[in-house]
This record gives structure tokens, sequence and C-alpha cells, in this order.
């Protein structure tokens, strides 16, 4: 049992919960909340308002102030606490439903019925309701994408056009050649401290989804790169990768750094930080590295996550039979 909560206050709660069980991002954090106070909206003015949509929903009146948005959000939630009776499957599966004519992907509604199941839950152990009337609702069936990447000869052309004459150029070389070489996610590149780096050994100490850590190794041309990109600022600061003020390079501009550099090289593809995290692995899974391998590099939870990549190998490789013998 969870101690009581004022109830302005239970969505605060239940995301600080989450925080230090699971140990989520702050980005999945924010994700939750949005999508319960979502749900919650939808909860209170469904049944009087049968015309409510879920773009009114969904979008904050850029007229409202901060202060004023969050005024309503601790009403709403003291409303919904005590309406919470009234709560079924039914008013939830109308809540999907809203989603689905909205033309939200299988993904997003997939997320959001997980948020809900997760505040259900907690709800339960707050003693709010005594049952999850999410429990038995199941999740949409999601399609299997295939991660877009960039084949080795658009990836080197990419590397290869990055200019060095300038510091933030050299930061530029420094940091996507990092992407490369080991394949993490924008959010660990963002993070990165000087004292994660193993110049010695090769490796990178690398903080990934829910704070978990991994070594994983990193080639002589991103740390050369990385040397030369900080002897050439000369400045004692823990974050690896900076802004013009000498602080933690943001992800955002990390992204428009790369939008950048694709458009001057002439690449007529859209490319993605993560996009290359894709490239490292197919290429990593094609010149011949074990999955079980590439997974533990990648942080992956499941090796299923990691099994997406063969599909794109077997893939090409059935491009390159059909071509090549001579009864395909």
């Amino acid at each position: 049992m969870i101690p009581d909560i004022k109830s302005d206050k239970i969505l605060d709660s239940f995301i600080e919960i989450l925080d230090a069980e699971k140990g989520y991002s702050s980005n999945t954090l924010r994700a939750y909340r949005a999508d319960i106070l979502g749900f919650i909206k939808f909860f209170l003015d469904y049944p009087n308002d049968p015309t409510v949509t879920l773009g009114s929903i969904d979008s904050n009146d850029p007229t409202d102030s901060k202060n004023h948005q969050n005024e309503e959000a601790c009403e709403n939630q003291i409303v919904f606490l005590a309406r919470i009776n009234e709560l079924d499957k039914n008013q939830i599966r109308k809540y999907l439903s809203s989603l689905v004519r909205a033309k939200k992907s299988k993904r997003t509604i997939s997320r959001r019925l997980s948020a809900l199941k997760s505040f259900f839950n907690f709800l339960v152990r707050a003693g709010h309701i005594q049952v999850n009337p999410a429990d038995t609702i199941p999740f949409p069936k999601l399609e299997k994408t295939i991660p877009r990447f960039l084949n080795i000869d658009d990836l080197f052309r990419l590397l290869d056009s990055i200019k060095t004459d300038t510091w933030q150029e050299k930061r530029n070389l420094a940091m996507f050649e990092t992407f490369y070489s080991t394949g993490m996610r924008i959010s660990e590149i963002h993070g990165l401290d000087m004292n994660d780096v193993d110049f010695k050994n090769q490796m990178i100490r690398v903080f990934g989804k829910g704070s978990k850590e991994r070594v994983v190794p990193v080639g002589k041309r991103a740390l050369d790169a990385i040397c030369d990109y900080r002897a050439a600022i000369n400045q004692p600061v823990a974050s690896v990768f900076l802004n013009k003020h000498y602080l933690r390079l943001s992800t955002r501009s990390i992204r428009r750094i790369l939008a950048k550099i694709v458009n001057e090289c002439g690449l007529n593809v859209p490319v993605s930080p993560h996009t290359l995290r894709h490239s490292f692995a197919t290429h990593m899974l094609d010149s011949g590295a074990d999955l079980r391998g590439i997974q533990e590099i990648l942080g992956h939870a499941s090796l299923s996550t990691t099994q997406v990549y063969t599909h794109v190998s077997m893939d090409r490789l059935m491009q390159v039979y059909d071509k090549a013998h001579p009864r395909s």
C-alpha cells in the first residue's frame, strides 16, 4: 500500500515512483505524464460533451500560461479521483477508439495504453481502486518496421564530408564518428563525459535506458577525432561534446548539426542520429558479428529487439541471391 497522497499530487507521485522503480528517461516520464493527463481530460469531458475531440485534448492553447495549465491539471486530478468509481473498461475503450479516429499510430496507442495500465496499477496500490480496469484490454498488434540505415558508401561519404577547420567542426566529426563506431543512442552521446572514455583500452562506459550501465568498444578513428577536438578547445570540461558556450551539447543541437551536414554532403535520404545506430548494427551483422554481441553493445534488454536487423540483412542477401544465382 502506498501512503496517502494529496489528490492534486497523484500524478506527480506516480511519475516519481516510475522514476525510482523503472529508471525511465526524462523523455519517457514526460510522455507518460502527458498521456495520462490526456486521458483524464477525455474522461472528464466526454460524458458531458460528446463533441469533444482528441485534438482539443492533445493540444495546449498557446495563450494559456504555464501556471494556468498546471492549475487545470491539478483540478482535473482532484475531480478524476472524486469520480473514479465511474471509471470502467468501456470508458478506456472509448478513449482508445478516439485515438484510432484521430489517426494515431498503433505504436502511439500502444504507448498510451501502457501508460494507463501502469497508472491504474499504481492507483490499485494506493487504494483508490480495487482492480485495474485496463488490465484485460489487449495491446494493438504492431507492424514490424525495418530500420532505416545508410549503406557503407553513403556512411563514409557523410563522415568524410565533415570539415575540420574549426573546433566546432572537429567536434562534429568526433561526435558522428563516435555514433557510428559505438552504435550509441543520441541521449547516450549527449550524456557522455570524458571520464567515461577509456582511451588506453578503447572502451566507453555508457549509461543507457533506465540508467543501465554497459561498456562498449570504440574504434581508433573515433578516439583520435575526440583527442583532436578536445585539444582544439583546451577546456577542462567534463562533458565530451560541447556547444559554443562550452556547455553540454543538447540533443536538439545534435539533430540540427546532423541535418545540416547531411544536406551539405548531398545525401538525398532522411538521416537521423538513430539512422547511424541502425547503420552500425546492420554493418556489424553484415560483417559477421554475433547477434548476441550486437545486443550487448546496443544495450537492448531483449534479443528480439536486435533481431530486427537480421531482417535487413536477409532482405539484402536475397537481393544478391536473386541477381547472382542462375536459377533463382
